[in-house]
């Protein structure tokens, strides 16, 4: 097997470009029938970073003020739709929360899509600045009840969330889907171990992966010059290239370059070492966090645990956490929770989340 700076990166491209490839795979969630709610194009400014942002607000047909919900994407340059593998969970979320109430604005990141803005060189701490003003801009819309915003963060999305509910006093309420509980550099360490494993690596082969990860994030925790761990990263680079049959080096080469300069990036550099309790510690709101048993890139046992622990100890009396069987990252019904497995499965979301979001949405807001 060859080595890889992250195994997570490498699947996730190679199996999303597949699928971009089929024009027509199945998904029988979409919205395809006449709809029952008002769809808006809408703009608005992140006037601190001087970035335009686009995105489409669902209304429902309602005589008085809704409850609204901001979407935040997880990690990776992403549309409003949270388009990957084939699939668009948040057009799947929006529709679904529309229909029982709930005004729901999704955005496509800055530097995507419509949005203006460097994509490149932002960090979670960019993104979470860019919620903000959509929290920010729901306020101003006379179909959306000020006091009852909330936000729905989906993997780097609920870590980001938390960031957002604790600069303002406008979000009423938060729901982590897949958030992280520890920093960045421990999950990519289970990641590894977990991905790898379902596709058959050996103990072996997993340990030597492991040690060439660790060089790798030895560097980039080490040498905050990017020049300077760049050079770095292709000397741990090239004696990995040595040890590979010839005829696998180029392509090898090829996928390592990519994922180097990822890892050598502002965003991952932000993401490898931010501790997410800093902002979960502060949080008073309501807070639904859910995950999915067989999530292999924000796994369960190591994040959940942290999260409600560092609630509780806050004094949060109103949160609720949720760990449903068989479901992946993206909260599909699956048999491995590999991400191989992603686009080939037809369901975007499962079912009994969606009204697991909705239930929960409507109970809280229903208390305020």
């Amino acid at each position: 097997m060859i080595t890889q700076l992250f195994t997570v990166f490498s699947l996730l491209a190679a199996s999303d470009e597949l699928f971009k490839k089929n024009s027509d795979p199945l998904r029988p969630q979409e919205p395809k029938n006449a709809i029952s709610y008002d769809v808006v194009e809408v703009k608005y400014s992140n006037l601190t970073a001087n970035v335009t942002l686009a995105g489409t607000l669902t209304l429902p047909r309602s005589e008085k003020p809704s409850p609204a919900v901001l979407l935040i994407a997880g990690s990776g340059p992403i549309d409003r739709d949270e388009t990957v593998f084939g699939h668009k969970p948040f057009w799947v979320i929006a529709d679904h929360l529309t229909k029982q109430g709930f005004a729901v604005l999704r955005v496509d990141k800055r530097g995507i899509g419509q949005s203006t803005g460097n994509y490149v060189a932002a960090t979670s701490e960019d993104f979470a600045a860019d919620a903000l003003a959509g929290v920010e801009y729901l306020k101003t819309r006379k179909e959306v009840d000020a006091k009852q915003i909330g936000l729905i963060g989906h993997s780097e999305g609920g870590l980001i969330a938390p960031m957002v509910a604790v600069k303002s006093n406008d979000v009423a309420f938060i729901v982590l889907m897949a958030g992280a509980g520890v920093t960045g550099e421990a999950i990519v360490y289970a990641q590894e171990a977990l991905i790898s494993r379902a596709m058959g690596v050996t103990e072996e082969q997993l340990s030597h992966q492991l040690d060439f990860q660790n060089q790798v994030l030895s560097v980039i925790k080490n040498e905050s010059d990017l020049e300077k761990a760049e050079n770095l990263l292709r000397e741990i680079i090239a004696k990995q290239l040595a040890n590979l049959p010839k005829e696998e080096q180029q392509t090898s080469a090829d996928a390592m370059e990519a994922q180097m300069k990822r890892c050598n990036s502002r965003w991952f550099r932000y993401y490898l070492t931010y501790d997410p309790t800093t902002s979960l510690k502060r949080l008073k709101m309501p807070v639904l966090v859910i995950n999915g048993e067989l999530d292999s890139q924000v796994a369960p046992k190591q994040n959940l645990p942290v999260i409600a622990k560092t609630l509780e100890e806050a004094g949060n009396r109103n949160y609720r956490i949720i760990e449903f069987p068989k479901l992946n990252h993206f909260f599909q019904t699956c048999e491995t929770g590999s991400i191989l497995e992603y686009g080939k499965i037809e369901e975007t979301i499962a079912p009994v989340v969606l009204d697991t979001l909705s239930d929960w949405i409507l109970e809280t807001t229903a208390n305020e």
